[in-house]
């Protein structure tokens, strides 16, 4: 297979516990070949502060081998302004957008094999004057990609989402037959080129509490889901019937499944954290490129404390590895 290619670690939001982070990579020592993206003086002086005897080694794009323990390759983007744990600052907004851009350039480039990111924290970016709704929207714009789905991965289960951040209010005018396809075609064919799923099987939340109780409690599960459903089984993509949400995450049903699609955020993500909090992976699909990302926020009030586990970030970069190895041998 030769050498695996770098993945890239953006470190997310200089006051919170993305640095902590990655920091811990270099005790964990992953067998990925990794860089980490973020302001060398931030990682020395909260590595100083938490204690972490790390030495930091600059980005040289030949060398793809894995430092050793205790050692961290870092790719420097300059702060704006010096950051402090748990003390937001907007003027650093436009360094966290830097962090992911760069990051974005090399896995397009072919630089890099994929991007996992550390937590951003949305509200500060936007109070800087920058429009932001999250990481996937922000990657979709600079990869030019035209429709992406957000896939959580833990817990034993896969699940899509066909809204992302929107308000519940929204959801309903948002389910379009349209929308449906275009997000189960995607989910299908990234669990085949990416996760090396060769016929993958989609269970398909309804919107409505009991999937609309036969109309009775919504009418979208009949006039737009069901139609367009069959209509893809014909053409040969193993999806369900929409299912209630409230029995779909059961074993035996997941048992029969490779990936939920949920109709909105908090139809689907409560079950899956419930399982596996900590440890969880965001999975962008539908993307030119590889995009992995922690399950968790940027949790202020744990940052530079010593306390912030690194569990999800070592799942992400685990599952961008393993995504990045099976498109290699896809291709």
């Amino acid at each position: 297979m030769g050498i695996a290619p770098v993945l890239a670690v953006t470190s997310g939001e200089p006051a919170g516990i993305g640095p902590d982070l990655c920091l811990q990579l270099a005790q964990q020592a992953p067998e990925q070949p990794l860089v980490v993206l973020a302001d060398r003086g931030l990682l020395r002086q909260r590595a100083a502060l938490l204690g972490l005897d790390v030495m930091l080694h600059d980005y040289i794009p030949q060398q793809t081998a894995s430092p050793p323990h205790g050692h961290l390759r870092v790719l420097h983007v300059p702060l704006a302004r010096p950051a402090r744990p748990g003390k937001l600052n907007p003027a650093n907004s436009p360094y966290v957008l830097e962090l992911l851009g760069r990051a974005a350039q090399g896995c397009l480039s072919g630089e890099f094999a994929g991007m996992v990111t550390a937590p951003v924290h949305k509200g500060i970016i936007n109070d800087a004057g920058i429009p932001f709704t999250g990481h996937t929207e922000f990657l979709a714009g600079r990869t030019h990609a035209s429709q992406v789905v957000m896939m959580l991965a833990g817990g034993g289960m896969r699940v899509a989402l066909a809204t992302t951040h929107l308000a519940l209010r929204e959801v309903p005018d948002a389910i379009s037959a349209e929308l449906l396809e275009s997000v189960l075609r995607i989910i299908r064919r990234d669990l085949m080129r990416r996760f090396g799923i060769a016929h993958p099987r989609i269970l398909v939340a309804g919107l409505n509490p009991h999937a609309g109780e036969g109309g009775y409690l919504g009418r979208e599960e009949i006039d737009i889901m069901v139609p367009l459903l069959d209509s893809l089984r014909a053409q040969g993509l193993d999806v369900s019937a929409p299912l209630p949400a409230d029995t779909l995450f059961t074993p035996k049903r997941l048992a029969q499944c490779d990936c939920v699609l949920a109709m909105y955020h908090d139809q689907g993500l409560p079950v899956l954290k419930h399982a596996s909090f900590g440890h969880g992976v965001n999975v962008t699909l539908g993307l030119p490129i590889i995009r992995t990302s922690v399950d968790h926020g940027t949790a202020l009030e744990l940052a530079g404390t010593g306390n912030a586990d690194a569990g999800s970030l070592l799942e992400a970069i685990r599952v961008a590895a393993d995504m990045a190895r099976c498109e290699r041998m896809a291709s």
